[in-house]
């Protein structure tokens, strides 16, 4: 029997293990130590996670894939099902077998079973809400228990970059711990010092933390509706004065969590009737085409792309040409703020 520390993330998690050499980072997808928080399901297969999971989505094979798992926690899309194949499975399923995976390659990398595990976990899982920040470490709990883990325990995730910070130092500091993940930001005041390292309660010397559940992700997003979306018909008027085209249909289709959503059939003839009210349909047979063919993950990978690179070079631009021919839009650093 082994321990590890998990940090199930919005975009990518990672896997500790404890061994002869001491602590470690298990490298779970090749050698990498960090597997992105991404399913695939293919149509005739097994799923795949991580790397593999989004080369198969971008290659075109048919399939259903789930990126940023851990933003349904504490949602009520937790218990949602959604369609897999001929079936449909609920997303804590989803982030079951997910989680599963990574554990059966950590036990193959610790040469043992793994049947405790300290689960990392945001300040907040929901903001304002206490009893949906229980509810969805409860979840977590159940998730980690049904997928064999015995032991269970939460660390804050700031926390726990304050104990890793705290082996540098040499004398006692108050610490600013900020964690800016892709769906959470978390920042704690922690007491550390060489003295401290070893009390088994470390309760006192947190002085404060709070956090927000905005991150990476959310940028993505905002980039997608204010740049992409119009494209799609977003804001685009309706034939009836005054009214313009449903905006939640693009807000699901700019969040990673809510795009699977749309590929319902009830869905798909909703998009249609709102094309023949349209005043713009050709904008309106886009959306169409992205939701037809299950495309969406597509769009929020481009988002994300480009914030990766306006961040590095100032500006980029977005080819979807795939959707329609000579079809971009351009975005430069001012479009991220």
């Amino acid at each position: 029997m082994a321990a590890c520390g998990l940090d199930f993330g919005t975009s990518n998690t990672t896997l500790g293990l404890n061994g002869p050499a001491g602590p470690h980072l298990a490298p779970v997808e090749g050698d990498a130590v960090t597997v992105p928080s991404a399913i695939f399901y293919p149509r005739i297969a097994a799923p795949v996670i991580g790397r593999a999971a989004m080369a198969a989505y971008v290659s075109g094979e048919q399939g259903r894939l789930m990126r940023a798992l851990k933003s349904v926690l504490g949602s009520a899309l937790v218990d949602e099902t959604t369609a897999v194949g001929r079936t449909r499975v609920t997303f804590r399923k989803v982030i079951g077998a997910y989680i599963a995976e990574v554990k059966r390659r950590g036990e193959i990398k610790a040469d043992a079973p793994l049947d405790q595990v300290v689960l990392g976990r945001p300040v907040h899982f929901v903001d304002g809400d206490a009893a949906g920040d229980a509810r969805a470490q409860d979840v977590l709990g159940d998730v980690a228990r049904e997928i064999g883990f015995a032991d269970i325990s939460f660390q804050f995730e700031p926390i726990a970059a304050a104990l890793d910070y705290e082996r540098q130092v040499n004398g006692e500091e108050l610490a600013l711990i900020a964690d800016i993940g892709g769906g959470t930001s978390d920042f704690s005041i922690v007491r550390i010092g060489p003295e401290r390292r070893d009390k088994p309660d470390r309760a006192d010397d947190i002085l404060a933390n709070d956090g927000v559940r905005i991150g990476g992700t959310d940028f993505d997003r905002a980039l997608s509706l204010g740049m992409v979306m119009p494209l799609l018909g977003h804001g685009s008027p309706m034939k009836r004065a005054g009214l313009s085209a449903p905006a939640s249909l693009f807000q699901d289709l700019a969040t990673w969590s809510s795009i699977n959503r749309l590929y319902d059939p009830r869905v798909h003839r909703s998009i249609r009737e709102m094309e023949r009210e349209s005043a713009r349909p050709e904008l309106i047979r886009r959306l169409a085409h992205v939701v037809s063919e299950e495309r969406g993950h597509t769009l929020a990978m481009a988002a994300e792309d480009a914030k990766i690179a306006v961040s590095e070079d100032g500006r980029t631009a977005i080819d979807l040409a795939w959707l329609e021919p000579a079809l971009a839009v351009g975005i430069v650093h001012d479009d991220l703020v």
